[in-house]
């Protein structure tokens, strides 16, 4: 049975993934400074091995379905690396979207149930678009 409770190690991990997305962010937004989306992606998949563990980390990343996400993302990294971060963020795009698109639609229904911005995922227009890719994986 799975734990759910709140340790440190998981709010450490759960920093770790913000704080990634965030200088992700901020290497996207100057101009794919490629320093700021490498400690990016450092502290992303830190984040989300703490956050999840190790072994379901190797798990979810080794899965068969996830393959094609697996080495987008890893090939994405490494042509950030070296020097190439348009290519590499497009690449690791492709990735994200392969490797999470199992978890679209817990997002949807997290977004509709949101307070404040939940309305306007329940308005019809955005609402169909969610039903229509409820329960699908992205193509690949």
């Amino acid at each position: 049975m799975m734990s759910f409770e709140m340790n440190d190690r998981k709010k450490i991990g759960l920093g770790l993934t913000g704080f990634g997305v965030f200088f992700s962010f901020l290497g996207i937004i100057f101009f794919f400074d490629k320093g700021l989306l490498a400690m990016g992606n450092i502290l992303f998949f830190s984040g989300v091995t703490l956050t999840i563990g190790l072994k379901s980390s190797a798990q979810f990343f080794m899965k068969r379905s996830n393959f094609k996400g697996t080495i987008s993302f890893g090939v994405g990294f490494f042509l950030v690396i070296i020097g190439w971060p348009i290519l590499g963020m497009i690449v690791e795009a492709y990735g994200f979207v392969v490797l999470f698109s199992g978890f679209w639609p817990t997002l949807a229904v997290f977004l509709q149930k949101m307070p404040i911005i939940g309305w306007l995922f329940q308005q019809p227009f955005v609402r169909s678009f969610f039903d229509r890719y409820r329960g699908k994986r992205v193509p690949v």
